[in-house]
């Protein structure tokens, strides 16, 4: 089974981040040469308010009807295509209209799925609601152009995602999905906080782990997303045994991460910009610290996300410290690390404006209290003069654009002589890969998957990728690997045969060969959803009652003749379910008149009862066609039914409760304020809780109780 129409989703796509950026964007050619204009990458639109995304070329005839129709039901997309190789189609989705629902959804993701999304702050919220809304444009999008038979693959990245997996099999059963995660909440935050994980991983109960590192929320929907998806995978081996303890679910593919030889250069184009690099990094250093380097001077990079243990930026630095303190090293070694942190931009000192920052090319914030920086100094590495080890720290996004090193990432690591990434908790590792890409020789551990994939599959003969041994208890052991790895380049150099090696990596680890793993999980997805596929929906027929009269000529005869909608009858479920108010605190039924119209929905004040009595003929044969429509009404009232049952068990005990307002929804104009709405959240309370209880209160005249609450914009008493 090949899927038809596959959607791609990720807070990464067109909003580089982090290493799922890099990811998707080199794995998307090789997808978009296989399934065209069939593949559709969908990301947050978080640039709307700022800049413009030099990561997005909108196109605002892409999809022109369908856009037009999501605007109806409450969506907002802008549609285009990703500024990447292989242009793959993109669509941004701007979820913040859903915070007013928020407490809405995640409440019937607990009820359906027992998502705690309770403890979760913002940095929870907002993903959810993105992946919420992903979902939404999915089904929306799914509906207008595609078939239910259709083989419909939605793939969802990273626990930030993970809602749109629920949202679809709830709404959208027809589409199948896939679930990635990339790195588990929890192995993650137990190793960024120094606690030992692989050693004992089977210790830590998930549920107590989550509570302790204030996770909750995060975890709770990676592991039920995990649970719920058609298919579940990750990107290593190593990550896979985390998931099964900590999720629940043993992934079924390991969709192990490639890269493209477009983004590398080859022959004289490599050299040039190798020296580019390299005259950039010892120029920028020059201006920092006042040094003049040696054109032999050895460079080396770090670089990822600022995890200072995860990453083993610390073991880095103690490195290079004690390859400083060596009164053997005879040659000048310039490091740079460059990692993202919370910076103002550009020091002036390449303007002779400065004092001399000493380790900065960027205006840190806080850097009094910044842990490279204190451990730099721990190490005593100063950039003194006589010192041979010199670190500049560049905290800033390599994008070309940074003010001071002004070349992109790939561009500046070209540059360099090896790379070191002594990483502690690395699901996969790119920034190893990367470098070998670029023939840049590199360090990696056994506790990374790009190490730990090395080592499966290589018997090297050279340094040119290096996996040590990373022990929980035992940093000092690294620390030595790392500064023998550092020792070896610093002594002999680079040589040909070990850049040479690097690419024999590089070349088996490209998409051309990687990408199967995805396409083994599409397929895998598609065959695990079929049971739940429909058929074609049948066209119903309406029925049409003929009023007969006899007509004489001589005198009019007068007949009553009522026209009551087939949708409002006595025997129509949805009669009962928009005369009873259970349906304004029941997610699915609001959404069920919504769906009729919701632009007519929003006008007439979310009431059901104006807008089935609005609905034209027309309007009505076609909903009554609507088989996927009729199932949700048939649905919902089932559930209305079942609520209404539990009233026979009501106690004898009555409650009469009194207040002046009751504020029921929004179309019943009979409260005014706050009181209202505590009052009438008191009464659906009741009602759910089966208590026995009558609300008494003032029916006002709708037209003169909006003028009393209106005038000069006043609440009178």
């Amino acid at each position: 089974m090949t899927p038809d129409y596959i959607f791609e989703t990720s807070w990464e796509i067109c909003n580089k981040i982090g290493g799922i950026y890099t990811v998707l964007s080199t794995k998307a050619k090789c997808v978009t040469e296989q399934y065209k204009d069939s593949y559709v990458l969908i990301g947050p639109d978080v640039w709307k308010e700022t800049t413009e995304n030099p990561d997005f070329l909108e196109d605002h005839n892409l999809f022109a009807d369908w856009k037009n129709h999501a605007w109806q039901q409450g969506l907002k997309v802008r549609t285009g295509r990703w500024n990447i190789e292989g242009k793959p189609i993109a669509i941004l989705v701007d979820f913040s209209y859903l915070l007013a629902r928020k407490d809405e959804i995640f409440a019937k993701f607990w009820e359906t799925y027992r998502l705690d999304s309770l403890h979760g702050a913002w940095d929870y919220i907002e993903p959810a609601l993105f992946g919420y809304t992903a979902g939404q444009v999915i089904r929306s999008f799914s509906e207008f152009y595609l078939k239910e038979t259709d083989n419909i693959i939605a793939h969802f990245h990273e626990w930030m995602t993970g809602t749109g997996v629920l949202y679809l099999k709830d709404r959208a059963p027809y589409i199948s999905t896939v679930f990635t995660t990339h790195a588990t909440v929890l192995g993650r935050s137990i190793a960024g906080s120094g606690l030992p994980l692989y050693s004992r991983l089977e210790e830590y109960d998930p549920y107590y782990a989550s509570k302790d590192f204030r996770v909750i929320s995060k975890h709770s929907l990676e592991a039920t997303a995990a649970r719920e998806a058609d298919v579940f995978t990750t990107v290593s081996s190593i990550t896979a045994k985390e998931c099964l303890h900590f999720l629940g679910r043993e992934p079924e593919v390991i969709t192990t991460n490639g890269f493209e030889e477009d983004f590398v250069p080859k022959g004289e184009e490599s050299d040039k910009r190798r020296a580019t690099a390299r005259k950039k990094a010892l120029e920028t250093a020059r201006a920092i610290t006042g040094k003049d380097y040696a054109d032999d001077t050895l460079l080396i990079i770090t670089s990822g996300r600022y995890e200072f243990r995860n990453k083993g930026i610390d073991l880095f630095i103690k490195a290079l410290g004690a390859v400083n303190k060596d009164k053997a090293t005879q040659r000048d070694i310039l490091a740079y690390i460059t990692i993202p942190a919370n910076h103002r931009g550009p020091t002036n000192v390449f303007r002779g404006k400065e004092k001399r920052s000493n380790y900065l090319t960027h205006k840190l914030n806080n850097f009094e209290h910044d842990a490279i920086l204190n451990e730099l100094k721990n190490q005593g590495i100063g950039n003194d003069p006589t010192d041979k080890v010199h670190v500049i720290f560049v905290p800033a996004y390599l994008n070309g654009n940074d003010g001071v090193i002004n070349l992109t990432y790939y561009d500046f690591l070209i540059g360099h002589d090896l790379s070191v990434f002594p990483s502690y908790y690395e699901p996969w590792g790119y920034t190893p890969l990367e470098s070998v890409a670029f023939k840049v020789p590199t360090l990696t551990t056994d506790k990374a998957g790009f190490g730990d994939w090395v080592t499966r599959n290589f018997k090297l003969k050279t340094p040119s990728v290096a996996v040590i041994r990373r022990n929980e208890s035992d940093d000092e052991s690294a620390v030595g690997q790392i500064k023998d790895f550092m020792d070896g380049f610093i002594v002999s150099g680079v040589k040909e045969d070990t850049r040479e090696e690097t690419v024999k990596v590089f070349h088996k680890a490209l998409w051309k060969s990687f990408v199967t793993n995805y396409y083994k999980s599409w397929e895998l997805a598609l065959q695990n959803a079929a049971p739940r596929k429909t058929v074609l929906p049948k066209i119903e027929k309406t029925e049409t009652s003929i009023v007969e009269a006899t007509i004489q000529p001589d005198r009019p005869e007068w007949k009553k003749i009522i026209v009551e909608s087939p949708l409002t009858t006595s025997k129509h479920p949805l009669k009962e379910i928009a005369f009873n108010l259970w349906w304004s605190w029941n997610t699915e039924a609001a959404e069920l008149f919504e769906s009729i119209n919701p632009k007519r929905w929003r006008k007439l004040e979310y009431n059901p009862v104006r807008l089935l009595e609005s609905l034209s003929l027309d309007e009505i044969d076609k909903l009554l066609k609507d088989k996927k429509f009729n199932e949700q009404v048939d649905k919902v009232y089932e559930q209305l039914k079942e609520y209404l049952k539990e009233s026979a068990h009501k106690p004898d005990e009555q409650i009469a409760y009194f207040s002046m307002e009751y504020g029921l929804q929004v179309s019943i104009q009979i409260y005014s304020g706050g009181l209202g709405i505590l009052a009438g959240d008191y009464l659906k309370q009741a009602s759910d809780s089966n208590k026995n209880m009558i609300g008494i209160g003032l029916l006002y005249r709708q037209g003169y109780f909006r003028q009393f609450i209106n005038y000069k914009g006043e609440q009178i008493a």
